[in-house]
């Protein structure tokens, strides 16, 4: 008798503990704040592991160092809790990290890191109601019919328009090439408008040679073609790795050319195996330089390297900006840490698309347009010294 009424309790205290687990978990998927602890949930989603690995753990610890920041200062008592999600750079395995951020409890998002994947969550959040801002994905198709997501990043278009302009203005005697991703969007749509900023200058490329994979090692043929067109100037819309190897490979040619990158270029400086020295005299498009004389900005090198035993990148301190910036359009929507996810994005959405302007190490007096596209100006540097140097 006293093991079937042990049993019978036992069965019910399970049957509770179920019950409770059910609820807990459905109060999950709502997106919903911790209220007793006023804790604020950003997730963030990239790729830590992977090619573009250096861009995700940038964006990781920009924004770890910013959440610290604020949760010591502890301002409003307000304490933000930073998650960030692998997605490898790759699409499907992006919008499986959103969800299950989603399941965790996310109240906003910074991300995606790189174009495709964020694409892909982009249409997720807006289905969802989630609240995104990403530090570095700039393609258009981002915030295409997103009014729930925003750039902190310069947009493609605008990218490829500026570096247009500066080539033009600055070598209107160079023969001017480019290689570039055809298969990516971020790299074709740079390269897109860059061609008929251009050439609306008066002005006419001397060589285009594209490629279909950023695992690519061999650009022998591009290089080639434009050696043999009297290209001495090389414009690559193009991230880290395959630019790496162009340089590589065009010194082992005896191709003596001057490069022209974007922001995907941030980081060819801390790529594992790449003789730097051959990065000397790289001009790049970039909001951030960690040799900047700024007093902010060498407070955060500082605090980046003591915490983190590297030198920050663009990526840094753009995820830096977005925690801040984040942080900052909350306290003005007027709600608490335990509003859901939805209510956190509408409120958002009307405060980013007001006379909100966020000042940060990339830009100041930052302000967003309907569209989701930051207003902010670009800043071209080179490379000298192993360091970026503002042109």
């Amino acid at each position: 008798m006293k093991n079937k009424k042990w049993t019978k309790f036992v069965a019910v205290v399970l049957s509770c503990m179920m019950i409770l687990m059910m609820v807990a978990g459905c109060g999950s998927k709502s997106g919903g704040g911790d209220s007793e602890g006023n804790t604020l949930y950003i997730g963030g989603i990239g790729p830590l592991t992977g090619a573009a690995a250096l861009y995700g753990n940038a964006v990781k610890n920009g924004a770890q160092l910013a959440v610290d920041e604020i949760n010591a200062a502890n301002p409003d008592g307000v304490q933000l809790v930073w998650d960030m999600q692998d997605d490898e750079h790759d699409a499907e395995k992006s919008v499986n990290a959103y969800n299950k951020l989603v399941d965790n409890g996310m109240q906003v998002l910074i991300g995606a890191v790189t174009t495709a994947p964020c694409t892909a969550v982009a249409s997720e959040a807006n289905a969802n109601r989630t609240f995104a801002l990403t530090p570095s994905a700039s393609g258009p198709a981002v915030t295409e019919g997103n009014d729930n997501v925003f750039q902190l990043c310069f947009s493609d278009p605008n990218q490829g328009i500026a570096s247009a302009e500066y080539i033009a203005t600055n070598y209107p005697d160079a023969k001017v090439g480019v290689i570039y991703n055809n298969a990516d969007n971020y790299s074709s749509g740079i390269y897109d408008k860059f061609k008929s900023e251009y050439e609306a200058s008066g002005k006419q490329l001397a060589a285009v040679e594209a490629f279909s994979d950023d695992a690519n090692a061999d650009f022998t043929a591009q290089l080639n073609s434009l050696k043999n067109a009297g290209v001495d100037l090389i414009f690559l819309p193009i991230y880290y790795t395959p630019a790496s190897n162009i340089m590589t490979q065009a010194n082992k040619m005896g191709y003596d050319v001057t490069y022209f990158g974007v922001d995907g270029m941030d980081g060819i400086l801390d790529l594992e195996g790449f003789d730097t020295s051959l990065a000397e005299g790289v001009l790049l498009l970039t909001p951030f330089t960690p040799y900047s004389e700024d007093e902010a900005v060498q407070n955060f090198v500082k605090a980046y390297e003591e915490k983190f035993n590297e030198t920050p990148i663009q990526f840094a301190a753009d995820a830096y900006d977005c925690v801040y910036a984040i942080y900052d359009a909350f306290g003005k929507t007027g709600l608490g840490t335990d509003a859901s996810m939805e209510d956190i994005c509408e409120a958002m959405i009307g405060v980013f698309t007001g006379d909100f302007t966020a000042s940060g190490l990339t830009a100041e007096e930052m302000k967003w347009e309907a569209s989701g596209e930051v207003n902010k100006t670009p800043k071209v540097c080179i490379i000298e010294d192993g360091k970026y140097v503002e042109k």
